[in-house]
Formats: C-alpha cells, structure tokens, sequence
C-alpha cells in the first residue's frame, strides 16, 4: 500500500500520518511564528512584573492554547473559503480544493484544536476560561469578512490583538492596559500586512467579488493604507515600551524593527509584487522573532530568572 505522501507501508498508521502532515499544510503550522513571538513577549513581561521568574509550565500552556487557537481559525477559514479558493489561481491547489483534505477531516482537525485550546485555557486560570470564547469569535467571523465588508483586514487585526492580552492574562489572571497596548500592535501590525497580501488577489477578488481594501481602493492605496499601519505599529510598540520601562535591548529592538518595515515596504510597490512573499513570510517573521529575543535579553538583563 502506499500512502499519500509515497512511503510504502502495510497498516493504517502511515495513512494517517498522511493525513496529519496534509491537515498541518493546510492549516500552515509554520506560520504560528508571527503571533507566538509577541505572546511570549507578553508572557514574560508579567512573569517579571509578578516575580520576576519564568513559570515554565504556564509558558507551555500559553503555547498550546495558542497553537490550539491559531489552528483552528486556520482550518475553519480554510473550510469556509473553499470555494473562494477553487475560483482563484493562487489557491486552486490548497487541500481542501484538491481534496488532499476532506472537509470531514478539517472539521475534526478544527474541532480537536478548539478542545485543545479550551483545556489550556481551563489549566491556566478561571478568567482566562471565562474569557475564551470571546476569543474563538473574531476567528469565525473573520473569513465570512470578506463577503460582507471592504475592511476584513481589521477583523484579522482584531483576531491577532487577543494573543498578547490573554497571554498576560494567563499569567496574571488579571487584566493589563499595558497588554491591550501589545495587543493592539501586533493587530495593526498583522492588519497592515495583510493588506500587503491581499494585493496579489486583486483581479481574481474583483471577478468573484470577494471583498478587500485592494479591491475597492486599488493596490497602491492599500499599500499607503499598509505603510500607516505600520508606522502606527511602531508608535504602539514604543508606548508600550514606555509603559513597561523597557531596556535598551528591547529599544535596540524597536529599531531593528523600524528597519524591517522600512525595508519591507521598499521591496514591494505597485507595479511590482514580484518580492510580495520576501516581504509578507520572511520579513515579518523575522521582526516577530527578533523582538522576542531583543525583548528577552532586555527582561533577563534586568533580572527576570529562569
């Protein structure tokens, strides 16, 4: 017998090994880098607030609810865009159009990760569990946006800014205006890039119909629209900074970013999306990464123990 990914085997476990390596495609595991980082960040802020020491088992759980999470807002958008998909190009080839993945299959990945996230959430704290909910919302809503309103990018905002504030609340159970600052930076931050990506739809959202900033305003507004994102990210992250009398690490880090933006917005223009992925996958990667690790550097240089 051989198995979806060609590996020859005599039982059903490469078979449904097959299918997990097609659900994590589908649900692009490897892009939980964007949110993780500024989680964490959150995370260890409060563990240096609260004792100054890292509470290893909390940051696991942090991890998986938002893994958890994250997981499912992916296979439900992949689930509910399907036929969005199969009428564009650029998508026709994801699982669930090919039909790599049954849609049974994504419902039972989606469902699993939900149960996943529910039960980090009921380890770490009351409120946090009370809370949920609340969070798995903008996750549905988000891809029936695009049906309904040109502004579907700010409802992804909106999904991402949950991260950083439920990480702090995980650790504090108590809610921080220092983490609706993060939270509110990275919502902006995700919000302006995928207006970035978005650009490469245009022509196939207009036949559809598919609504989008790009769409409705053209690709250099959104453009503009994603350069004031970002700049007002910044501004976020530096108030934040403030807030929490951050060190010169995490200011070194602030400017690392400020670079990357500019440096991501220089490669992509117009007439010119050839270097859209390098700016979109690799660029904001790389600023989610290197602020988590300015920003930790920054907390154990003042004290934060591990």
């Amino acid at each position: 017998m051989t198995t979806t990914d060609g590996v020859v085997g005599s039982g059903p476990a490469p078979r449904s090994t097959g299918k997990v390596k097609a659900f994590l495609r589908l649900v692009m595991i490897e892009h939980s880098v964007f949110a993780l980082p500024f989680a964490y960040i959150a995370s260890l802020t409060a563990m240096y607030e609260l004792d100054r020491t890292v509470d290893w088992a909390t940051l696991l759980l942090v991890t998986v609810a938002m893994v958890g999470l994250r997981t499912f807002a992916m296979a439900c958008n992949r689930i509910i865009d399907r036929e969005i998909d199969a009428r564009n190009p650029r998508t026709a080839g994801r699982e669930l159009v090919t039909g790599a993945v049954s849609v049974r299959s994504a419902w039972t990945g989606a469902l699993v990760a939900l149960a996943v996230f529910l039960g980090a959430a009921a380890l770490l704290n009351p409120l946090c569990l009370v809370l949920a909910p609340l969070a798995v919302v903008p996750m549905v809503v988000y891809p029936y946006g695009k049906r309904f309103t040109h502004y579907p990018h700010a409802i992804l905002g909106l999904a991402q800014a949950i991260g950083p504030v439920g990480a702090w609340l995980a650790v504090t159970g108590a809610w921080s205006w220092d983490a609706v600052v993060l939270g509110l930076a990275v919502g902006v931050w995700i919000g302006g890039f995928d207006l970035i990506f978005a650009c490469q739809d245009v022509q196939a959202d207009r036949a559809h119909g598919v609504l989008s900033v790009p769409a409705r305003f053209g690709i250099p507004a959104a453009l503009y629209g994603a350069r004031a994102c970002h700049v007002v990210t910044t501004a976020l992250l530096v108030w934040y900074a403030l807030l929490t009398d951050a060190g010169a690490f995490f200011w070194a880090g602030l400017a690392v970013v400020a670079v990357a933006f500019v440096y991501e917005h220089t490669i992509v223009r117009p007439h010119d999306l050839s270097r859209l992925n390098r700016a979109f996958f690799t660029t904001n990667g790389f600023i989610g990464i290197s602020l988590f690790v300015c920003a930790l550097i920054d907390l154990l240089v003042r004290g934060l123990t591990v």
